[in-house]
């Protein structure tokens, strides 16, 4: 049984780095990722494993997920990273990030070494798993890696790597370098978020580089949580209270969906299937509608206003 989690804002953060380490568990991020992959340097990857544990373990965490993004299953680091990081943080450690997922063979090979380490350590609980959606072959078997496994809690947009498997004309933060019409990832994110939704897990949207600009930030989380989006990347400390309140519904937003949900179930406790409020028809399909606000709601600690 999958663990619901809050995940608006899932912060990357190099495992190579003690300080910024100490900075990510005060972030008040729903999700900090130790990264060993793409932040580490070749050199720097096997001793970034010890500082990571010693992070998982020696930090508090509060309410935060810990997790760790190893490196690629085509490296020479994947297989010790996660036997080291898993022997040496045990429990303090929450999820297991895979990048570069292609096929759902990708994630059965990490659920299949994850399963013969718990065992072997006698760990109390499950690790979980994430995977990253970044190789156009990935994105064409984005359900099919979704479903791959029942550890898997979660996907993630990769637009960085995809930008270029996909050979797309991108600047740094994978935005296309001319005038494009219309969402330039728009189908990309579209697959991810159906892969998520077919597989009743979450979906993570893209970093966005451009830490220094805000506002830009922003308007990238609201697209994304407009779509269905459960949270978003954050390459920045300073990103995560924009994405914790991005992909949080607000307090009257909560407050509608249960005066919505009331008024349904007592009409239709008189047998009615279809009520008139506020010159608007509801419906059971406003009912789903409300019950993901709720669900929202409840994993971000939102409460309607009094």
């Amino acid at each position: 049984m999958r663990e619901p989690r809050a995940r608006r804002s899932e912060l990357a953060t190099p495992a190579s780095s003690e300080y910024m380490c100490k900075k990510a568990a005060r972030s008040d991020a729903d999700l900090v990722f130790l990264d060993l992959e793409d932040a580490c340097a070749p050199a720097a990857k096997e001793s970034a494993r010890g500082i990571a544990v010693k992070a998982l373990t020696g930090e508090d965490w509060g309410r935060t997920v810990r997790a760790v993004r190893v490196n690629g299953l085509d490296t020479r680091w994947c297989h010790d990273d996660v036997i080291e990081v898993v022997t040496g943080a045990r429990e303090a450690l929450d999820v297991i990030i895979v990048p570069k997922a292609r096929t759902a063979r990708d994630v059965w090979w990490v659920d299949v070494l994850l399963t013969q380490l718990e065992d072997k350590l006698g760990l109390s609980k499950r690790i979980g798993l994430e995977v990253l959606i970044e190789e156009a072959e990935g994105l064409a078997n984005a359900v099919e890696i979704a479903r791959s496994s029942d550890r898997l809690e979660a996907i993630i947009f990769g637009a960085g790597d995809l930008s270029a498997s996909m050979h797309a004309r991108v600047d740094g933060n994978f935005d296309p370098v001319s005038d494009y019409p219309g969402d330039f990832w728009h189908h990309a994110r579209v697959q991810v978020l159906t892969a998520a939704r077919t597989a009743g897990i979450d979906a993570i949207d893209a970093p966005y580089p451009a830490y220094k600009d805000p506002d830009g930030y922003r308007r990238a989380a609201t697209h994304a949580g407009l779509l269905g989006f459960d949270g978003k990347w954050a390459i920045h400390p300073s990103q995560v209270p924009v994405a914790n309140e991005v992909f949080a519904p607000t307090p009257e937003e909560v407050a509608e969906a249960r005066e919505s949900m009331e008024v349904y179930q007592s009409a239709a406790e008189g047998g009615t299937g279809a009520i008139g409020r506020d010159g608007r028809l509801v419906d059971a399909a406003h009912m789903r509608l409300a019950a993901n606000v709720l669900h929202k709601a409840a994993l971000a600690n939102v409460r309607p206003p009094a």
